[in-house]
């Protein structure tokens, strides 16, 4: 059995897709759905698992060594709002929580795959190179970046990265994103300011060495997170921490035009300014080095944002139903 803890958000429930793309169904999903406002519970439909728990009572099951014949953990469940200001909310759910699972996987021998947060890079100044011997020197620019850095450094310490993957997220887009609001893709919003607009709206550069929207990224699609993931659960060898990006960083004008092509509409791109309390935070430069993971032996291609967006936009977005669901057409 595996339990995916997140499953009902945005890469956990693209995970359990990934997984029942395979045949695995003996999942147990846990989240918490929240108010049906959010319709998070719409990101499960169409999919297969044995149970649904809530994070609360999986904490309570854990504790009690209630879980028997558990093959894998894959925690994606944490707050993942990089605007959050409650640090001690962040502190619980993002370190203490994660502690528990990892001291619980590593006391059982269950294999452990959980995200991490290119976040923990800071403003890029020290570099995006995963090796654990670089941890120590990374400055995170909010309490977010800083809870994953916690976990990282204590599963260093702890020797939990010596059996675990822990993967280090870019920016990620795709289907299930959706109950997102202000922490979904620039993809998804892009797709909805432009079919209400008609135009996108992109934040004006405000240093000299970079022109408006030529900011940029590593982005990356969620599919290759899920065909990451699935690789690291068959090769429990592969163990550290893992970037997980495109490798590539594209501009934010890249990504508009690819999100006017797949469209099939002309790109009418506005730069507005920065707001002032985002400057002294901003990344105008992310990129994953990806090397340890080639090396680890994962040699599947990755995909264009070109690539990506179009699958996203014209298959899900544009759709009367942009969930993923076992019955219609893979990724």
């Amino acid at each position: 059995m595996i339990i995916i803890t997140g499953g009902a958000g945005f890469i956990g429930s693209a995970m359990l897709w990934e997984l029942n793309s395979k045949g695995e169904e003996d999942i147990i999903v846990v989240d918490d759905l929240g108010s049906t406002t959010t319709e998070k519970w719409r990101n499960l439909s169409g999919l297969h698992f044995a149970d649904v728990i809530s994070i609360e009572l999986f904490a309570e099951l854990l504790e009690r060594n209630a879980f028997d014949g558990i093959s894998a953990i894959i925690h994606m469940g944490a707050n993942s709002s990089t605007t959050e200001t409650d640090a001690d909310h962040l502190l619980a759910n993002n370190f203490g929580y994660t502690k528990k699972i990892a001291s619980f996987c590593m006391k059982h021998g269950v294999r452990l795959i959980y995200a991490s947060s290119a976040a923990t890079y800071g403003d890029g100044s020290n570099g995006y190179s995963d090796a654990i011997e670089g941890l120590a020197a990374l400055r995170p620019l909010n309490m977010y970046g800083y809870s994953k850095h916690l976990f990282d450094r204590w599963a260093v310490k702890h020797q939990v990265l010596k059996h675990a993957a822990g993967l280090k997220f870019f920016n990620v887009y795709g289907p299930n994103e959706y109950h997102k609001g202000d922490m979904s893709s620039v993809v998804y919003k892009a797709f909805h300011q432009i079919g209400e607009k008609g135009s996108l709206n992109l934040f004006q550069s405000h240093r000299r060495d970079y022109r408006d929207g030529e900011q940029l990224r590593d982005f990356v699609y969620v599919r290759d997170c899920t065909r990451i993931m699935a690789w690291l659960l068959e090769n429990p060898s592969a163990a550290g921490l893992f970037n997980v990006g495109s490798g590539t960083p594209r501009s934010f004008n890249d990504l508009a035009s690819a999100t006017f092509s797949a469209l099939n509409r002309q790109p009418v791109i506005n730069y507005t300014p920065m707001p002032e309390t985002l400057r002294d935070k901003y990344q105008y430069y992310t990129s994953a080095d990806i090397t340890k993971l080639r090396q680890a032996g994962f040699s599947e291609p990755l995909t264009s944002i070109e690539e990506g967006i179009k699958e996203y936009v014209q298959h899900y977005l544009s759709a009367d139903n942009p969930y993923l669901d076992c019955k219609r057409i893979p990724f």
